[in-house]
């Protein structure tokens, strides 16, 4: 195989498997190299990721030790994609009863899911996360999306329990817009103690549904180790019930009546 096929097929290897663990060992035997040889190729991968802003190679010293794809999508391409759908989401036509975007078809589309997850795991790449959480059913997409670059499962929790999960924890949270008592569940053997989780959702208004995952969380003597939403509402009526989160998106100034609203992107690589 000549270099560069043998450079695009490493590329392509470590882009279906980030986070993983890679012995240079494979390499060597796979494509018939010396180790020197392929230790140049990874160096020229590494040098490509990082120019095109699509993350880095790091390296674990030991004679267990080997590389791994850190996918990272860079501030400048995170935010500038970030700010293309707050320009999609001040569409006029897109608000709804109660202050709320319609945001569907941003949902609904893999391309636009894919890069929001890419960007959400970005900002959370230097953190330890065993697992990806969410709530039934417009959060799925994206926490999906964010767990394929973290290369972790996903856990998802539901309003009613499920007989194919077998036994369950509930919980009763309030949640914070309506104040209303609702219902959680999560199935028993979702997690272990001490894990590590990330929540992710698709909009937050006060923050009940996430402090309610936060709470079962805390059930299974786990830890949330980050949170993180698509949109969230600057509304100055709700009283935010969560702290120390990153959002994309901040949406103010909501005009049901004359179909007007602001969308601007956070600063959430700051966060």
């Amino acid at each position: 195989m000549k270099r560069f096929n043998r450079i695009a097929a490493m590329m392509n290897y470590l882009l279906e498997h980030p986070r993983t663990q890679v012995n240079l060992e494979y390499f060597v035997k796979k494509y018939d190299v010396s180790k020197a040889t392929a230790s140049d190729d990874l160096n020229v991968v590494d040098s490509t990721f990082q120019e095109e802003g699509l993350g880095k190679l790091r390296r674990v010293i030991g004679p267990s030790g080997g590389i791994q794809y850190i996918p990272e999508l860079s501030a400048e391409k995170s935010l500038e994609y970030v700010e293309s759908l707050c320009s999609n989401l001040s569409d006029p036509t897109r608000i709804l009863p109660g202050g709320y975007l319609y945001m569907t078809d941003i949902l609904g589309d893999p391309f636009c899911v894919r890069k929001i997850g890419q960007i959400i795991a970005s900002v959370f790449a230097d953190k330890q996360i065993d697992v990806v959480m969410t709530v039934e059913t417009k959060g799925i997409p994206i926490a999906y999306a964010v767990a394929s670059f973290l290369n972790v499962p996903v856990i998802i929790v539901r309003r009613d329990p499920k007989v194919t999960e077998g036994s369950s924890v509930s919980i009763n949270y309030v949640s914070g817009s309506s104040r209303k008592i609702q219902t959680m569940v999560m199935t028993k053997r979702s997690l272990r103690e001490n894990m590590r989780v990330c929540i992710v959702d698709d909009f937050m208004k006060a923050g009940g549904t996430i402090n309610g995952m936060i709470s079962l969380v805390e059930e299974f003597e786990a830890e949330t180790a980050a949170i993180a939403v698509l949109a969230e509402a600057d509304d100055e009526e709700e009283d935010r019930v969560i702290e120390n989160y990153t959002s994309l998106i901040k949406i103010s100034n909501v005009d049901i009546r004359h179909k007007k609203n602001q969308c601007t992107a956070r600063e959430f690589f700051d966060r």
